[in-house]
This record gives C-alpha cells, sequence and structure tokens, in this order.
C-alpha cells in the first residue's frame, strides 16, 4: 500500500458513526499491538517463564470456547 494519501476527490467519506467505529478498532488493535510488544520485549529481556509458571494452552482454550458460549444466543 502507498504511504501517500489518495486525492480527497478520489476518496469516499465515512458516515461519522462508521469513521467513529473504524478509530476504536483502530484503537484496540493498537492496545492488542502493544501488549504483544511488552510481552515479547520482557522475553527477551529476561527469557520464557518456567513452564510451571504457564497456563497450558488446552486449558486458555477450554476458557476461550467457554467465553464463546456463553456469548452465544441459545437457540431454541
Amino acid at each position: 500500500m502507498s504511504q501517500e494519501p489518495a486525492p480527497a476527490a478520489a476518496r469516499q467519506q465515512l458516515e461519522p458513526a462508521a469513521a467513529d467505529a473504524v478509530r476504536a478498532y483502530a484503537a484496540r488493535t493498537r492496545e492488542n499491538a502493544d501488549r504483544l510488544a511488552a510481552v515479547l520485549e520482557d522475553i527477551a529481556t529476561h527469557g520464557l517463564p518456567a513452564a510451571e509458571e504457564c497456563t497450558p494452552w488446552e486449558d486458555l482454550r477450554e476458557q476461550h470456547l467457554a467465553r464463546l458460549v456463553a456469548q452465544r444466543p441459545a437457540v431454541a
């Protein structure tokens, strides 16, 4: 993608609500990227944590699936 913005005439303006939603998504994405970068920097500085201190990925998967099921509306 080009780093230069397209001429104003070639751009389609968003509705204010859509623009706000895009900005909110960008902010969430930036926060997640910053959190990941902090974890990676910590690993680079201090090394990997001991396996005993970590949560197995299977447990994390089950917790996430349970959250998804809880958010899903019940089907009759």
